[in-house]
């Protein structure tokens, strides 16, 4: 790789930038609920464990209201109201700073600062999240991740600044930074898409589906979470042991961005949730089970294990909930309440459990065995009911995220427009039907590599839709390879394609409406998308295309 592709990779934009310094601001105090940059004498346990109670419990709740919330009033979130979030974020570090200077009042003031910064950071955190869905899918979470990347390095680059002053920069210098980076960003987004305009109530069908087919991605991420919060109470005694978490926990998140980054600029990366859960599980679950067994050293380096793989899990819910809410066309605020909601409630009751687990004893168990034993309960439990529970039946696993490829081999790039612009038109038509009569064996041989692709990766039901037009005489088989081809070639994503090929078998909007279950509105846009990517005005151009198109492989 050359320094010019390490450096398309990793240049960052306005909305990534100001993405960074925000994750940066949060990681300084919010996060975790340690205070790096504070006096290490103010950071006594209690003032620690009220803090974080105060701001995740607040945290979690926000992001259920913002879920329930927006189905039955759409409207607010129609506007970025950053003014409105700021103001609670920066009461909340006024009376974070207030608190090292009034003895008398500290407690009650780092109570009141941890439950206004958990409001304002969940605000936030929904401006973010509407901003990357709004965007198209490779800008939106090209931001995300390159955004995450730099947060690390910003987090890092705060213990530069002298630590008298860091507190005080935060609330008068980085939140106005960030808010200001939102409100003209926002200022960019057309609000007419189906995600925005979305009146909830009209269709709940299409709510309830999306709960039910993401419940347990949200549950695994939010198992991790669970492990994250009861490690989070063995180390939040310690201060000193709190910020090696952060550091951790950046370091992770940096890794995983630039994992991400160098992958995805050369090939499309599909993750599943679930699946990345599954694997981990085994792993999670022999590191509980070797707590009571090994010293301190091993409680403080799982902490810090966990919360990077936790944070590292939180940048990809986020790019899930963002596709979701474009594929859907629902509200992004609903869907990142949801699993925002599930993921921080059960983070929040792995910290609490864990802290009256360390406090007590009980038959003789050790503190660490018995945070071991509920811990490992805890996730068996779980892990049955994200398996299928009592019904033995086989858990709908949702679908993958997707990452279409950053950038094609220039050789191929080139051979493909070139056929791709051959392909258009009646003449063209005639060109590519003798090229391919001269190709023989070849073009089959591709042609039905494109079919069992394109079988493997829709979903059971979907497979193979009922002919409703006499488009279908191309052969079905045929319309899904070609379909498949165009995908390719055009970074149409998975959703596109879907409809595109829906499309072309001559399903009605209503129909394909009713089949993939979501609004009627929300089809209309995806093929305004998949018309202005194909370069084409009308139904037809698109039967046309999907019959001719050949693109040198």
């Amino acid at each position: 790789m050359n320094a010019a592709s390490v450096l398309s990779v990793l240049k960052p934009s306005v909305t990534s930038l100001g993405y960074a310094l925000f994750l940066a601001v949060n990681a300084a105090g919010v996060w975790g609920g340690v205070f790096p940059f504070l006096p290490m004498d103010f950071q006594t346990h209690e003032i620690v464990l009220r803090f974080f109670l105060a701001q995740s419990l607040t945290f979690a709740a926000s992001f259920l209201a913002s879920a329930v919330g927006v189905y039955f009033l759409p409207g607010p979130t129609r506007t970025f109201l950053v003014k409105l979030t700021s103001a609670p974020y920066a009461a909340g570090w006024a009376a974070l700073i207030a608190a090292i200077y009034l003895d008398d009042f500290a407690l009650e003031l780092v109570t009141l600062g941890g439950a206004l910064l958990g409001l304002g950071s969940a605000g936030f955190y929904m401006l973010w999240q509407r901003l990357f869905a709004s965007q198209d899918p490779e800008s939106g979470t090209r931001d995300l991740v390159t955004g995450s990347a730099y947060a690390a390095l910003m987090y890092f680059s705060l213990y530069l600044i002298p630590q008298a002053v860091t507190a005080f920069l935060i609330p008068l210098v980085f939140l106005p930074l960030f808010g200001l980076c939102i409100a003209l960003r926002s200022r960019e987004i057309t609000l007419d898409q189906p995600m925005f305009e979305d009146v909830p109530r009209e269709h709940p069908q299409v709510y309830r589906r999306i709960l039910r087919d993401f419940w347990r991605s949200a549950l695994s991420v939010g198992t991790l979470g669970f492990c994250a919060g009861v490690m989070r109470s063995l180390a939040v005694a310690d201060p000193q042991v709190g910020s090696l978490v952060n550091i951790m926990s950046m370091a992770g998140m940096l890794v995983a961005a630039l994992a991400l980054l160098f992958a995805w600029r050369f090939r499309n990366v599909h993750l599943n949730v679930i699946g990345m859960y599954r694997m981990a599980f085994p792993f999670i679950v022999t590191s509980f089970l070797l707590l009571p067994l090994l010293p301190g050293a091993y409680q403080r380096g799982l902490a810090a294990v966990l919360y990077a793989a936790y944070s590292a899990a939180l940048m990809i819910m986020m790019i899930q909930s963002a596709q979701v809410s474009r594929d859907r066309g629902v509200n992004p605020v609903f869907v990142y309440g949801f699993f925002g909601a599930v993921v921080y409630a059960l983070h929040d009751i792995g910290f609490v459990g864990g802290t009256f687990a360390e406090a007590a004893s009980f038959i003789g168990v050790s503190p660490d065995a018995l945070v071991a034993l509920v811990a490992l309960y805890l996730l068996g439990i779980m892990h049955f009911v994200g398996s299928g529970g009592f019904a033995h039946a086989a858990a709908r696993e949702a679908a993958d995220i997707e990452f279409m490829a950053l950038s094609t081999p220039e050789p191929a790039r080139k051979a493909a427009e070139a056929k791709a612009g051959a392909a258009k038109g009646a003449g063209a038509k005639k060109d590519a039907a003798k090229e391919r009569a001269a190709k023989g064996s070849e073009a089959a041989r591709r042609l039905e590599a494109g079919r069992k692709l394109a079988a493997a990766q829709r979903p059971p039901a979907e497979a193979s839709p009922a002919p409703s037009a006499p488009h279908d005489e191309l052969g079905p088989d045929r319309i899904a390879a070609q379909a498949q081809a165009l995908r390719e070639h055009y970074r149409l994503t998975a959703r596109e394609a879907e409809i595109m090929e829906l499309i072309a078998r001559g399903n009605t909007v209503a129909r394909i409406a009713e089949m993939l279950v979501v609004s009627e509105n929300t089809v209309r846009t995806h093929s305004k998308r998949i018309y202005v990517k194909l370069d084409i005005h009308k139904k037809q151009e698109l039967v046309d295309l999907i019959d001719t198109f050949a693109p040198a492989r």
